[in-house]
C-alpha cells in the first residue's frame, strides 16, 4: 500500500515486547500504516482477522488491538476495566469534555450539545446542507474532473459544522489544517495542532466571535451540576467538537466516493432508485459500514485477562471501530456491498454506550445528501490517478481525483 501518506514518514520505533504478553498476540502492525492490497486501507486492518482475536503490537510505545466486532462492541461499554483518559495512542491524557469522561460523570456534558443534534435540529439544517452541496457540484460539474476531497467533500461537512458551531465560514482554511495534524500528524505535529486550535477558539471566546444560537453560545451559557461551566469546561468541549466534526465526514465521503467510482453496478443501482428515500438511507448504512473511519483508544485501569489477553493497568487498548464492519463473525459476508442488506445493518462505526458518537445523525445525513445531489448531476465518474489514502486516528482519503462526462445526465 505505497500510497498511503503516513509511509512518506520516518518508520516509528518498535518497543521491546513485555514479559507477560504471549508471544503468538504479537503482530508486526503499524495502525497508522495499515497496508493492504489494492491501496485499500481497510483490507489492510482485515488482514488482522486471520490470527487472534486480540492481538498485540510493538509500535507507538505497544499497544493492544482489538480485531472482532463483539469484543470492540462489549468492551467500548466497559468503563469499569477500561478508561477514556486518552483516546489516542501514544498515551495522550487529554481533558476534552466528554469524551474523557467515563460514565456517568460524561452525561451532564453530552445533554448539553445532543438537543442540537437531534433528527428535528438537522432536518432544519437540511435545506442549507443541500443547497451547500449542490452550489459545490454545479460549480464543478461542468468542468469534468475534480479533486473530490478539496472540492466537495471538505466543503460540506465544513459548512455544516461551522455554521451549527456559530463561527465565521471563512476559518475553515485556518483550523481544517489542525483537524488533519491532530488526526495523523505525529506526535509532535498533534500537540501543537491542540495548541492552535485552542488558541483559536480563545480568540474567539474573549471577542464573542460567534454567531447567536450556535453550538459555542449554547455552551458558554451551559451548567454542569447547577453550577455554570467552566472557562476550562467550554474549551475542551469546543476542541473535541471542531476536531471530531471537521475530518471524519469528509473522510467518509471520499471512501465512498472512491467505492462509487470503483463500481459502476451499485453507482447505477443507487441512480435509478435515488428517489427512494429508504432505500438510500439504507445505501447509506451500508457504505458507512464497509468504510468505517475512527481508531479509537482507552487505557486499563487494573490487571485484567480478557480472552487470554493479559491486560497490564496503565496499558493502552485500540478499538478500530471499523472492523466490526469488516467483521464476518458480526455482519455476514463483509465484503459484499449490499444496498438491499436487512435492516438494521450490523457494525461498530459509530461506537455503542454512552460514548455513542453524537454526530452519528449528522453523518448520516450529509452523506445522504451527498448521494441525492450529486449522482443526479453526475451520475458516472472515474477515478483518475492513484487516490492518496491515510491512516491513524482516522482513516482517510487524503486525495482523490475523478473525472466524467460534463454532458452526462441521469
Amino acid at each position: 500500500m505505497e500510497n498511503l501518506a503516513t509511509l512518506a514518514a520516518p518508520a516509528p520505533e518498535k518497543v521491546e515486547k513485555p514479559a507477560h504478553v504471549p508471544a503468538e498476540l504479537v503482530v508486526d502492525f503499524d495502525y497508522r500504516r495499515p497496508e493492504g492490497p489494492e491501496n485499500d486501507v481497510h483490507l489492510g486492518w482485515r488482514r488482522l482477522l486471520q490470527g487472534p482475536d486480540i492481538v498485540w503490537s510493538p509500535y507507538h510505545g505497544g499497544h493492544w488491538i482489538l480485531t472482532r466486532g463483539e469484543d470492540i462492541k462489549a468492551l467500548i461499554q466497559d468503563s469499569a476495566h477500561l478508561s477514556s483518559e486518552s483516546i489516542a495512542i501514544p498515551y495522550f491524557p487529554a481533558n476534552q469534555r466528554p469524551i474523557n469522561l467515563d460514565p456517568p460523570h460524561q452525561a451532564p456534558y453530552r445533554r448539553i450539545i445532543m438537543p442540537r443534534l437531534l433528527p428535528r435540529e438537522i432536518e432544519r439544517l437540511g435545506g442549507d446542507v443541500r443547497q451547500i452541496a449542490r452550489d459545490a457540484i454545479e460549480a464543478i460539474a461542468p468542468t469534468g474532473h475534480c479533486e473530490f476531497i478539496a472540492d466537495f467533500a471538505q466543503i460540506l461537512p465544513i459548512f455544516v459544522f461551522m455554521n451549527l458551531m456559530g463561527l465565521p465560514l471563512e476559518d475553515r482554511f485556518r483550523v481544517l489544517p489542525y483537524a488533519e495534524a491532530a488526526t495523523r500528524g505525529t506526535k509532535e505535529e498533534h500537540d501543537r495542532a491542540h495548541l492552535e486550535m485552542a488558541s483559536y477558539i480563545r480568540e474567539r471566546l474573549d471577542g464573542r466571535g460567534y454567531a447567536p444560537g450556535g453550538m459555542i453560545e449554547r455552551i458558554v451559557n451551559s451548567q454542569i451540576d447547577g453550577a455554570p461551566i467552566s472557562d476550562a469546561d467550554v474549551m475542551s468541549m469546543c476542541l473535541l467538537l471542531l476536531f471530531g466534526g471537521l475530518d471524519t465526514v469528509a473522510s467518509t465521503l471520499g471512501f465512498i466516493a472512491r467505492f462509487l467510482a470503483e463500481n459502476p453496478a451499485h453507482r447505477r443501482q443507487l441512480v435509478e432508485r435515488i428517489d427512494d428515500d429508504t432505500f438510500v438511507r439504507n445505501a447509506v448504512e451500508e457504505l458507512v459500514r464497509r468504510h468505517g473511519v475512527p481508531n479509537i483508544a482507552r487505557v486499563v485501569r487494573e490487571d485484567w485477562t480478557y480472552k487470554g489477553a493479559p491486560f497490564r493497568a496503565g496499558e493502552m487498548v485500540l478499538f478500530p471501530i471499523l472492523m466490526g464492519g469488516l467483521d464476518d463473525r458480526f455482519v455476514e459476508d463483509p465484503l459484499r456491498v449490499d444496498f438491499t442488506r436487512h435492516f438494521p445493518i450490523p457494525h461498530t462505526g459509530f461506537g455503542f454506550g454512552a460514548h455513542t458518537c453524537p454526530g452519528a445523525v449528522l453523518a448520516r445525513r450529509e452523506i445522504q445528501i451527498f448521494l441525492e445531489e450529486w449522482l443526479p448531476r453526475i451520475p458516472d465518474f472515474e477515478i483518475a490517478g492513484t487516490p492518496r489514502i491515510s491512516g491513524g486516528s482516522v482513516n482517510g482519503v487524503q486525495e482523490l481525483h475523478l473525472r466524467w462526462d460534463p454532458a452526462a445526465r441521469a
